[in-house]
């Protein structure tokens, strides 16, 4: 039997034919620069295999649904357990999909539900109980003896009319007595009640004394009076209170149905416990009114309807016009001199007829009487009729979800919400923070037989919301919406979850867990990623914190760089063997060789401030925030904390509002001060820069273009007739007609997976023989989007625009990159990098905010080094940048830092501390203070230490 996972002769992308012995049941930890080869590995090698193995041993018919992957390029890999992958690319894009389903904590709550409930009336809120018709006797015999009864049948509640019909079929039944409205009356007397008025009948089945031997009497009186009642009855104590009972889910006082309780109907993904109104999603989109008239006070005629810009001859306008003429108003009027009852109509519509004359498509001019639509409801039923997908997106700027007015939020139908525990419904309790649920659960007053049926339940909930906390996730409600979550929360879940299988001799592999975790969380995570191994797992991380690094097993180093220059091995062993590993770049960080040094001091910006003032979307607790311009500011805190909602919801889409004219939804805050310092706002994010194989750094920094334009200046492209757009692989002329450009096609193999050969035309190319012709230094158009960025400085070198571009490219540690590398291939890292490049590369004002989120996502401690360096700059031309980052690294060298917290959820939404970093550290409340002060008195005391080495 094999030792370990034994690789031999991985080529996978970037990788040299690589030969590496992993040992089993060890946490390992895969590092090395970006691009140097980790993943390539890891997901692409490893774990491509061990899941290729497995989807092998399946049936031909089986393998078809489930797909089938790539087999990766290597020799042979031997000792394989069954592979998972814990990514950051599969947070679910599903509006149905919670924090709750995704973990199936919610399976287990819905079973709660259904077995271990109380039920309660939806409208006037008392308990609903159903009973047998022996509960029903004991209960009225356990009323005592000498008790005079009348047992009724409900046959009408609150109906209004005369009943004459129903009181006579009661006479021809044989009965002889009614309870009407309180009042009890014999059926021959003449009956005469009033047409208008709601009336209440119950039938006198019986009336009863109660004492010994009644039973059987008893039992036979409630049967016929639940049989009149529909499953309901009333015992009226003669002289004392009515006793209702019933055998369904039913309030006897309102009427109100309740289904029986079964896991379905807790279901937001069911239809029979889907609130009917938003079909269990919760919200809606609306029309916003806001974003649809931003400014009041501007004329219709100079486009103060923004979703519709001024076009007189449009239907919208001309209805508009009417409109507007029947209060003697016309097109250079704003919505501020409309009547207030004439704002409204223009808001959500009219009922008055409207006439005006519309010319169609045809040319045919029409007179037309309509009422106006208004401008709330035609946005809404545009965006719901758009017939591009250009239109919607539009559209979609000026929609704005909304909790559903139905259910406000909650997802499931009334009925559903009904049943309780502990005094909360499903919703409520999945509302709940999982650092509150856990106590909740744990303190649950139940029943006896209660206690029984939910004790298995309430057992593997608690154990995956403990996981969830372990993960540093305790601030997170299952009710979260899975498209919110961050790449690192999602990846975090889904570990709880592996965590709460239990599973033993399986291989995990899993992509930067620390990523969006505060330091002070990585010491669980840690401890959790422990626990997973000491089950009897093997842990393949890759990784560049150096915590996890010196907490691993055994540490793989990749490299010695990225891209081409990268793919070797460079050191293996454990922490303390790569530590002393002379050529390896993570090893002259753990010795202390190389670093990130502290500035030599802060800036002191330009004295202006950027002000928000009375934040207080989500979590955020009515907080003010000064950022000082002309300096680079770190929001620190810990996940959860209201960093993203104050950086991204609130100054970013706020700005971009007033700075860019664009129509965010923003958070919720009272003011925003200093903005007429700011000229344009960036938010480089790390979003792909392209959704398609086409798009590529070349396509996306306009380096393609100054290179099309160069080849169409060779004196062949001159001779031929050629002009820069015979040189793009997107349309037609140039391009390899029988690949569309691709230079790739994809043959479908039904139950083996996808193959893509290259295509037999072009060989790859792209391009067709001709433009391929068209050589500029000896290399076609072809060849130079198969350089990487470092190939292709040394030969554009005579070309300034296009030298200056690539630089910047190499400058933000994108050297390894190819000028055609698709954009789907990219790392969220590598297209942060892209866009920042893009952004270095045009000319600056200088008084431009930058603002970018978890920017060192992927990126080694070298990587980290040379962003900083651009960052850096940016600010030395007079720009702010502002960085929402738990890297250490990157808060050491802030000039000023906003700490939010104290903790995650409802516990932060605070300014825990503000100032330089060395301020930070001396305030006891901020945890990243507690962190920060021990790297930088190591910073400290590594550049005292080299200094020293140089002076000697």
């Amino acid at each position: 039997m094999e030792k370990g996972i034994v690789i031999q002769g991985a080529r996978q992308n970037n990788l040299k034919n690589i030969n590496l012995t992993l040992p089993r049941n060890q946490l390992i930890v895969f590092t090395g620069l970006s691009g140097s080869g980790k993943s390539s590995l890891a997901f692409d090698t490893i774990y491509a295999e061990g899941q290729r193995k497995y989807v092998e041993s399946l049936s031909a018919y089986a393998r078809q649904f489930l797909g089938q992957m790539n087999k990766p390029d290597i020799d042979k890999i031997s000792g394989l357990s069954p592979a998972i992958s814990i990514d950051q690319k599969s947070t679910s894009r599903n509006p149905r999909s919670t924090v709750g389903t995704v973990t199936e904590i919610h399976d287990y709550l819905r079973m709660l539900y259904a077995h271990a409930s109380r039920a309660f009336c939806p409208n006037c809120g008392k308990p609903i109980q159903r009973q047998t018709i022996d509960q029903i006797v004991d209960a009225l015999e356990a009323l005592g003896d000498c008790t005079k009864l009348l047992i009724l049948g409900p046959v009408a509640v609150g109906k209004k009319g005369t009943h004459k019909k129903l009181l006579e079929e009661l006479r021809k039944e044989g009965y002889v007595r009614v309870r009407i409205d309180g009042e009890v009356a014999v059926l021959n007397d003449d009956i005469d009640l009033e047409k208008n008025k709601k009336h209440t009948i119950e039938v006198v089945v019986d009336r009863i004394i109660i004492k010994e031997g009644i039973t059987q009497r008893l039992t036979d009186s409630v049967e016929a009076a639940l049989k009149l009642g529909d499953g309901m009855m009333v015992a009226g104590v003669i002289g004392g209170k009515d006793h209702i009972f019933s055998t369904h889910f039913a309030c006897p006082e309102c009427g109100i149905s309740l289904p029986k309780p079964e896991p379905r109907i807790f279901s937001f993904n069911n239809p029979l416990g889907a609130c009917p109104a938003c079909t269990g999603l919760g919200a809606s989109l609306e029309a916003d009114f806001s974003r649809i008239l931003p400014e009041h006070g501007l004329s219709f005629r100079l486009g103060a309807i923004k979703p519709f810009p001024y076009n007189k001859e449009s239907w919208l306008y001309k209805q508009l016009d009417a409109f507007l003429k029947s209060y003697s108003l016309g097109m250079d009027n704003c919505f501020d001199d409309l009547p207030e009852e004439a704002q409204m109509e223009f808001e959500f519509g009219g009922t008055e007829l409207l006439t005006f004359q519309y010319t169609n498509q045809d040319g045919e001019t029409k007179t037309y009487q309509r009422t106006f639509e208004g401008i709330v409801p035609m946005t809404k039923r545009r965006y719901e009729e758009a017939w591009t997908e250009k239109m919607k997106e539009t559209l979609s700027n000026y929609l704005i979800e909304k909790p559903c007015p139905v259910c406000h939020g909650a997802r499931l139908r009334p009925e559903s919400l009904a049943f309780h525990v502990g005094n909360k419904n499903i919703a409520e309790l999945s509302a709940m923070p999982v650092a509150d649920l856990i106590p909740f659960l744990e303190n649950l007053d139940l029943t006896e037989k209660e206690k029984v049926i939910a004790d298995q339940i309430l057992r593997e909930v608690k154990s995956r919301l403990s996981f969830l906390s372990n993960v540093g996730l305790e601030y997170l409600t299952l009710s979260r919406n899975a498209m919110t979550l961050s790449g690192g929360e999602a990846q975090r879940i889904r570990l709880a979850t592996q965590i709460g299988s239990g599973l033993v001799g399986v291989l995990y592999i899993l992509d930067e867990p620390s990523i969006g975790l505060h330091q002070r969380d990585n010491d669980r995570l840690l401890a959790t990623l422990k626990g997973m191994r000491d089950l009897g797992n093997t842990l393949i991380v890759v990784e560049h914190d150096e915590d996890t690094i010196r907490t691993a097993d055994w540490v793989v180093d990749i490299g010695p760089g990225a891209g081409e220059k990268g793919g070797y091995i460079v050191a293996e062993g454990t922490p303390e063997d790569v530590k002393n590993t002379p050529g390896s770049i993570t090893g002259a960080y753990l010795r202390g060789e190389k670093y990130i040094p502290l500035p030599e001091s802060r800036r002191k910006g330009n004295g202006l401030y950027l002000t928000i003032r009375g934040a207080t979307e989500h979590n955020l607790k009515n907080i003010d925030v000064k950022i000082p311009l002309g300096e680079m500011t770190v929001v620190t805190g810990e996940s959860g904390s209201g960093k993203s909602t104050l950086i991204n919801e609130i100054l970013y889409q706020g700005l971009s509002n007033i700075k860019n004219h664009t129509s965010y939804g923003t958070g919720s805050y009272k003011s925003m001060e200093g903005t007429e310092y700011i000229d344009k706002v960036i938010d480089i994010d790390q979003q792909p820069i392209g959704r398609t194989p086409r798009s590529n750094p070349a396509t996306y920094t306009g380096i393609f273009t100054d290179i099309r334009e160069l080849f169409s200046q060779t004196s062949e492209a001159k001779m031929r007739g050629y002009k820069p757009g015979r040189f793009s692989f997107n349309i037609k002329g140039g391009r390899c007609e029988a690949c569309h450009g691709d230079g790739i096609i994809k043959i479908e193999m039904q139950f083996l997976s996808d193959v893509y050969v290259p295509c037999e035309v072009c060989h790859g190319a792209r391009y067709n023989r001709e433009t391929l012709e068209v050589r500029y230094k000896g290399k076609n158009i072809s060849d130079v989007l198969n350089m990487t960025v470092d190939e292709a400085i040394p030969f554009f070198e005579n070309h300034d625009k296009i030298l200056r571009k690539l630089l910047t490219l190499q400058e933000v540690g994108l050297g390894y990159i190819r000028l055609g590398q698709p954009a789907t291939t990219m790392s969220g890292g590598e297209a942060q990098r892209v866009k920042l490049a893009t952004e270095l590369m045009r000319r600056g004002t200088g008084d431009t905010l930058y603002i970018l989120d978890e920017p060192t996502t992927g990126l080694h401690s070298e990587d980290i080094r040379k962003l900083l360096i651009v960052l850096q700059k940016l600010v030395d031309q007079g720009n702010t940048v502002v960085i929402i980052e738990h890297n250490l690294d990157v808060a050491k060298v802030a000039d000023y830092i906003i700490d939010l917290g104290p903790e995650g959820g409802d516990k932060g939404g605070e300014v825990v501390a503000e100032g330089t970093p060395e301020e930070i550290c001396q305030v006891s409340r901020s945890y990243t203070g507690q962190y920060l002060k021990p790297v930088i008195d190591r910073t400290i005391e590594i550049m005292k230490r080299h200094k020293d080495d140089r002076s000697q």
